[in-house]
């Protein structure tokens, strides 16, 4: 085999790979368009609060500080202690849940019925309040998410494909973060996809996104499934923060990360969440093949910032409701 062509295949595995992450945070918005029909616009700002908590609570950081230091006029900024890792998971799943419930509780129960754009805008106040407690709470440094993933190269892939192609082939780099990612995120959807299908739970999901007063009137309490999914959505955005705070920081640039999840829900379907990975898996593989045969040698490089776009905006043309997403049947 031909370097060149060796070096087309190692540029699709890492575009399968980087496809991967972003439907990690593509799964958050399918999960709650897929049970209360909202575009939830703070799936991104979920996914870098959920990170500042993990990193806050493994660090004993005292949330809140600089306010109450300004208050109170003391000077403390941590407790002294350092939580271990699965402690602070399972602490900051709790403090996802909590917010969760105050999603509910203090928004969407006063929201019941209204119309979609309605809905959608409370999300846009939602991810502003969000960012903005984040910040309040944890500060806006940049920190490193020290969970003991593994980073780098693999060695144990490069050796084995090293000389494949030759003396000018050195063997694949694939990234230990992302082969982690990967199986991480196909155990997501497979526990997500037997939820949805197959509990009493997944069936009220998605009636209650067919009609709410519809579901009302059959006895499914809209508040414990919107509680239930925001809690599913808020440790996918865990999930996804962990991912990409391990691999680039925990910065409140990390909310941006919402942005590459549009064109994969385009492609996948707003309402599948195998969607969500295979359309993360074509815009990864896309925009990766395409910087590296026309954007680098004939564009100058840098396409993997518009290219995702361009792709989704084509593939709506032809079809609307993505790879997996439900036919809009009407009677004219």
């Amino acid at each position: 085999m031909s370097a060149d062509f060796l070096y087309g295949i190692e540029v699709v595995i890492n575009g399968l790979m980087a496809g991967v992450l972003y439907a990690l945070v593509a799964l958050g918005f399918v999960l709650i368009f897929k049970a209360s029909g909202i575009f939830n616009f703070a799936q991104g700002v979920m996914a870098l609060f959920a990170a500042l908590t993990l990193v806050g609570i493994m660090e004993g950081q005292v949330p809140f500080a600089h306010l109450i230091n300004a208050v109170f006029g003391t000077n403390i900024h941590h407790f002294g202690w350092q939580v271990p890792a699965i402690l602070a998971i399972f602490l900051t799943v709790l403090v996802m849940i909590a917010f969760a419930w105050a999603v509910q509780h203090f928004v969407f129960r006063h929201l019941v019925g209204q119309e979609p754009i309605i809905l959608f805008m409370a999300t846009i106040g939602l991810a502003y309040f969000l960012e903005g407690v984040g910040d309040l709470m944890w500060g806006s440094s940049i920190r490193t998410l020290a969970l003991g993933l593994p980073q780098g190269g693999s060695l144990w892939v490069e050796e084995m494909t090293n000389g494949l192609g030759g003396d000018d082939f050195y063997g694949f780099f694939i990234d230990k973060l992302d082969m982690v990612a990967t199986l991480v995120a196909l155990v997501l959807v497979a526990g997500l996809v037997a939820f949805a299908q197959y509990t009493k739970q997944g069936r009220a999901m998605r009636a209650v996104a067919d009609d709410h007063q519809a579901a009302l009137s059959v006895g499914i309490s809209l508040s414990y499934i919107w509680v239930l999914v925001w809690s599913l959505a808020g440790i996918v955005a865990l999930v996804a923060g962990v991912m990409w705070g391990a691999k680039s920081g925990v910065q409140f640039s990390l909310s941006l990360i919402a942005l590459k999840a549009l064109p994969v829900l385009m492609l996948g379907g707003f309402t599948s969440i195998p969607g969500a990975i295979v359309g993360g898996m074509i815009i990864g593989v896309g925009e990766k093949l395409f910087e590296y045969t026309i954007g680098a040698p004939y564009l100058g490089g840098a396409t993997e910032n518009w290219f995702a776009y361009m792709l989704a905006l084509v593939f709506l043309v032809f079809r609307p409701q993505g790879l997996f997403g439900e036919r809009i049947i009407e009677r004219v």
